[in-house]
């Protein structure tokens, strides 16, 4: 009979850089939005281990934690709904991934796409952590026994090897101890590209500023961004599949839509026709009345640091009770002597 497993979900940011509209609309509003469906137990972290598997300037990682928390809660994540914590202060999370190390194997690691992109030519340079990246994903999920994780496109094959990683493990020591977790795919409008090039992904590591939305961006500089975003020379047309060879024009649809919390139709519908000197003012005062609230809200937090240690800190505590229990069991089945 399959075990039955407490519906959970884990999800997380890097804690690398400041956050952008993107982290916004495909991460942290669908993280509100799981939280208060209240179907699911919800716990996200600042993934700050998984951050120096490339260099960071500590006082730069650590103000990117705090900040990267503040903008968690001035989302609309609540502490006291959801627990919100740093990977680093539960240590659970890097003892489960060394088991993991031993149950995944150097063929599924060097498959990933990510490390091949990342370590590209100089794979001999790069860290073992960011080779062995994907097994410390799978124990941030597994120490929960978390059943469901948010998951974007650039992140698609390191759950599945996390899938893998469970099955394995419960394979190879004949239990039905870890879920098989399954991905919470993003719905439309949620892959947010640059504003200078309607093909790439929106990042906090493109070296250009104007590129992005940043979420500690005032009003004016998000309307002046939206001003100068590349697009084409043609108006809006009727329908938004005809956007489909324009990937500027419908980036800019697209995140309309999102902030506006309507479909892409009927931004359309509102604007077919209209040239960009009128879409874009439009989008950035959309831009600015969701976005404004959160960028006062992350200053407010930000001004109190301490106080963002200590709700991490509480979060970290509430986390460790589930995971403790999970990697006991864990050492058991391998078959490790309990020092307790």
């Amino acid at each position: 009979m399959a075990t039955a497993f407490t519906p959970r979900v884990l999800s997380g940011i890097q804690p690398s850089g400041g956050l952008t509209l993107g982290n916004y609309l495909g991460a942290l509003k669908r993280f509100v939005e799981m939280q208060d469906a209240g179907t699911h137990e919800c716990l996200y972290c600042l993934v700050d281990l998984h951050a120096i598997t490339v260099w960071q300037d500590p006082q730069a990682l650590r103000r990117n934690t705090r900040e990267a928390a503040a903008a968690f809660m001035a989302a609309g994540i609540d502490p006291a709904r959801s627990i919100l914590f740093n990977q680093s202060q539960v240590p659970e999370h890097a003892q489960l991934a060394w088991v993991f190390n031993c149950v995944a194997r150097m063929g599924w690691m060097g498959r990933m796409t990510q490390w091949k992109d990342k370590a590209g030519k100089n794979s001999e340079n790069a860290s073992l952590g960011l080779f062995a990246y994907p097994a410390l994903m799978a124990a941030d999920i597994l120490i929960y026994h978390a059943t469901h994780v948010p998951v974007g496109e650039d992140q698609k094959q390191h759950l599945e090897l996390t899938r893998d990683i469970a099955a394995k493990f419960n394979h190879d020591y004949k239990v039905d101890f870890f879920p098989i977790t399954e991905p919470v795919i993003e719905g439309p409008a949620t892959r947010v590209m640059s504003l200078r090039d309607g093909t790439k992904k929106m990042s906090k590591s493109d070296p250009s500023d104007m590129s992005r939305i940043n979420l500690s961006d005032d009003p004016d500089t998000i309307a002046q961004k939206f001003r100068k975003a590349r697009t084409d020379p043609e108006p809006l047309p009727e329908t938004y599949a005809e956007l489909k060879d324009r990937p500027e024009a419908r980036n800019l649809v697209d995140i309309y839509a999102a902030l506006a919390g309507i479909s892409t139709d009927e931004v359309m519908a509102q604007h077919a026709g209209a040239g960009w000197g009128q879409f874009k003012p439009a989008l950035a005062d959309v831009a600015v009345e969701t976005m404004g609230p959160i960028t006062a809200e992350m200053n407010r937090l930000m001004g109190d640091p301490a106080e963002i240690d200590r709700i991490v800190g509480d979060g970290a505590r509430r986390a460790s009770d589930i995971a403790a229990p999970i990697l006991a069991k864990t050492y058991d089945i391998v078959g490790m002597i309990s020092s307790r």
